[in-house]
């Protein structure tokens, strides 16, 4: 998927928990199927799941997720990720990598979802998140998710451009540019910065029997505009869904332009680059795209 990307596969993996996780190394291992974009995932055990960043800017997750998600996790109303042991680069694998428990459930785009029970239960964990103390949290990058979205102006019009007549006439770059255009020109978010999971995409929601179980791959955590987190909105909720979540947060119109900017700046620049190499990904572009030229 990346230029320079790194491999993985069982014997390495297995190689390094002997070296690093002994106690861990006979656990039966396989690789979990994903349209994931940024790490290898195996399962370990019953009870362990191993995350293995593939691209150099997903090598700083492990330890963002190490440091900040036990001290996340009592104050959340879904479950998330619990790290369990970091691993260090070697066998000629060059990143951080980590042991998390494993999580059951299905990923959102996999699975029937009752979308009234998932707008609210959404909407209580964006809250809880945002009303977590953001005392020591780690600097934004340029870009990074919560930015203004005016450092993403450049790069989205690229991408629109990129996409050419390749969504036509389902997405028309003409529409794509009035919904971003709006987004950019709507009012600031007013008031102290949040913390954002940064992207609540459907692939990172776990559900079991309709219900939203678990939120997972915090590498977007950061403190930024709380719009940010709309995302799901256009994602994956239906029209009543959409509405629902807009109420129990209490977005305003300015704050619900810039969420949709967030969603379809993710939404356009990830087909151009995953064309040919996720098609997962896509699938969930043109979903969102769709959901944002309706609303």
């Amino acid at each position: 998927m990346h230029e320079g990307q790194v491999d993985t596969d069982p014997a390495l993996v297995r190689g390094l928990l002997e070296e690093q996780f002994p106690r861990w190394s006979r656990l039966p291992l396989r690789r979990v199927a994903s349209h994931g974009t940024d790490h290898d995932v195996y399962r370990l055990g019953d009870e362990l799941a191993v995350r293995m960043p593939v691209v150099a800017w997903a090598q700083a997750q492990a330890e963002v997720e190490a440091r900040w998600l036990p001290r996340l996790a009592p104050a959340l109303p879904l479950r998330v990720p619990e790290p369990k042991g970091l691993g260090r680069p070697s066998h000629g694998y060059p990143f951080v990598w980590s042991v998390v428990a494993w999580l059951p459930g299905q990923s959102a785009d996999r699975a029937d979802v009752d979308m009234r029970r998932a707008a609210s239960d959404l909407a209580a964990f964006v809250r809880a998140l945002r009303g977590f103390s953001v005392d020591g949290a780690h600097a934004r990058r340029e870009r990074a998710r919560g930015s203004p979205l005016a450092e993403l102006d450049a790069a989205v019009r690229d991408a629109v451009e990129r996409l050419g007549d390749r969504l036509e006439p389902e997405a028309p770059r003409r529409s794509l540019l009035r919904v971003w255009d709006e987004a950019v020109e709507a009012d600031a978010h007013e008031g102290p910065e949040v913390w954002v999971h940064g992207d609540l995409l459907p692939g990172n929601l776990l559900v079991a029997d309709g219900l939203l179980t678990a939120v997972i791959d915090f590498g977007g955590l950061n403190v930024g505009d709380p719009a940010c987190d709309l995302q799901p909105a256009w994602a994956l909720l239906d029209r009543m869904g959409r509405r629902r979540f807009r109420e129990e947060l209490g977005a305003d119109a300015a704050a619900w332009s810039r969420g949709r900017g967030w969603s379809l700046a993710q939404a356009v620049m990830a087909p151009p680059y995953y064309w040919d190499t996720n098609p997962g990904m896509v699938r969930q572009a043109r979903r969102s795209l769709a959901a944002l030229l309706e609303a």
